[in-house]
C-alpha cells in the first residue's frame, strides 16, 4: 500500500470510494467539485493506493486559521487494518509543516466505530460544538 497525493485521475474512484464506504451524500460529491478540492493549495488530498485501487482517502486542509480533516474513508473490506491512522498521520504531517498548530476533525454523529477512531487518534470531543450547514 502506497499513500499519494490525489490526481485527477483519482476522482471517480474516490467518488466510488466515499460511496462504497458509506459516507453521508453531499452536494460536493461531483466530479467538479473533487476536481477542485485535488486541485486547490490550501488541501491534501491523500490516497491509500493498493495494486492501483484507491483503497482510502482524507483530506487535510487549512483554511488560515486552523487545520480540518474531511472525508477519512477506507473500503470497507480493507478496515481495521491501520490505513485510516496511515492517512490521518500523513495528514498530519502536511498540516504541520504549513504551521498548523491546530486541527479539527469532520465526523459524522451516527458512526461510533469512526468517532472512536478519532478519539484514539487524539481528538477530543467537543460537547458544546454544533455544526451548521447551508448548502450555497
Amino acid at each position: 500500500m502506497n499513500i499519494r497525493d490525489a490526481t485527477a485521475s483519482d476522482i471517480d474512484a474516490l467518488l466510488d470510494l466515499w460511496r462504497r464506504a458509506g459516507a453521508a451524500p453531499s452536494v460536493t460529491d461531483t466530479v467538479h467539485d473533487v476536481a477542485r478540492v485535488v486541485a486547490s493549495p490550501a488541501a491534501s488530498v491523500l490516497v491509500a493506493v493498493d495494486g492501483g485501487t484507491v483503497i482510502g482517502s482524507v483530506i487535510a486542509a487549512f483554511d488560515g486559521w486552523r487545520g480540518n480533516f474531511y472525508r477519512l474513508a477506507v473500503d470497507p473490506a480493507r478496515r481495521r487494518s491501520g490505513i485510516a491512522r496511515q492517512l490521518v498521520d500523513a495528514g498530519e504531517g502536511r498540516l504541520r509543516a504549513l504551521g498548523v498548530r491546530r486541527a479539527s476533525a469532520l465526523v459524522e454523529g451516527h458512526r461510533p466505530i469512526a468517532q472512536a477512531f478519532w478519539s484514539a487518534s487524539g481528538f477530543d470531543h467537543h460537547e458544546g460544538m454544533r455544526r451548521y450547514t447551508k448548502s450555497l
